[in-house]
């Protein structure tokens, strides 16, 4: 990595416009506390003490583009509902454009209502459509990401899946279509449902669990030759470019047809591991943009994913911290 001025790269970003496709959705954190049993029932009364409200799912993975300094567009669709207004603004808080978000009186926005109390979660209540669009907001949203990729050209598209139904098997196609038409580049953090509806994708990336589910696989052994072999299987189902795989305290695995290669996790304290997949697609999404290397993006991203486990809660990475890494441990 020697040569890479990364005060260089980190500053490409600002000029790297990037939409994300997918399940966005509202963490709510209600904290309170217990001081007695319910009369009603054996259960804890909480006392309610403050309300936090959080961008989540697909919008967490916008979250770190734009801490990462790039112009971001969340394209989705929510319910016509308080809950998607109340995301609708924190994506404009946080400085996420909303002009291609839909809403739909057929669907409810997902919000996931965690309880705690004492630094303990009690309870958590969610509230979501998960069933698959209806065809007129696949229709819809389709049209949205049309008129995105005309009008603002954006350089790359992240289709970030949650399971929660906005990327159907006919939305996937579509997008992964109009970005080849329009030269934009298609990154992808799956899950096990659409999980070869990914056809040819320029970065696929999953965990090491969704592809042992996706291709019903028991490799325990993980290294260069069982990864690579699990690079072929994908390969010949998905025709994508690059295979990118997160492999939790192991690190990280690229294959892209000539180079393949495992890059070991850099020592550090877990404090929580959520969240760390959308922090790894949004840097690996930014760095391939801008540099087109491969191996420049999964050392750079291994760090990233490593920097947010520090953090408790999902959290989007900061752009200085990481670029000091870099230079401590690539320059």
């Amino acid at each position: 990595m020697s040569g890479v001025n990364f005060d260089k790269l980190f500053a490409q970003f600002n000029g790297i416009k990037v939409g994300v496709i997918g399940d966005v959705m509202l963490d709510t954190y209600w904290w309170g506390h217990v001081d007695r049993i319910s009369p009603e029932a054996p259960v804890p009364v909480v006392a309610l003490d403050k309300r936090e409200y959080r961008i989540g799912g697909a919008g967490n993975v916008a979250l770190n583009l734009v801490s990462l300094g790039a112009q971001v567009t969340a394209l989705s669709v929510t319910g016509q509902d308080d809950d998607g207004q109340l995301l609708k603004g924190l994506f404009e808080q946080a400085g996420i454009r909303t002009d291609y978000l839909l809403q739909s009186p057929s669907r409810i926005t997902t919000n996931k209502v965690r309880v705690i109390s004492r630094n303990q979660q009690m309870m958590r209540l969610d509230s979501e459509t998960t069933k698959d669009l209806a065809t007129t907001d696949e229709a819809a949203l389709l049209e949205k990401v049309k008129q995105y990729i005309l009008q603002e050209k954006p350089q790359a598209i992240v289709l970030e899946d949650y399971n929660k139904g906005v990327l159907t098997e006919n939305v996937i196609k579509n997008v992964i279509a109009l970005c080849k038409q329009h030269g934009v580049i298609t990154t992808v953090d799956p899950k096990r449902k659409n999980f070869f509806a990914y056809q040819g994708v320029d970065i696929f990336k999953p965990n090491m669990k969704e592809v042992k589910d996706g291709l019903n696989l028991l490799v325990d052994d993980v290294n260069v030759q069982t990864l690579t072999e699990i690079h072929k299987q994908l390969q010949d189902r998905l025709h994508h470019q690059i295979s990118f795989i997160t492999l939790s305290e192991k690190g990280v695995f690229y294959h892209n047809h000539e180079q393949a290669r495992v890059i070991p996790s850099h020592l550090r304290n877990i404090a929580d591991v959520s969240g760390a997949g959308d922090t790894v697609i949004a840097v690996a999404s930014l760095i391939y943009t801008a540099t087109k290397s491969i191996d420049l993006m999964a050392e750079v991203a291994n760090i990233a994913g490593g920097l947010v486990c520090e953090e408790v809660g999902t959290v989007a990475i900061d752009k200085e911290r990481l670029l000091n890494e870099c230079k401590l441990l690539l320059g």
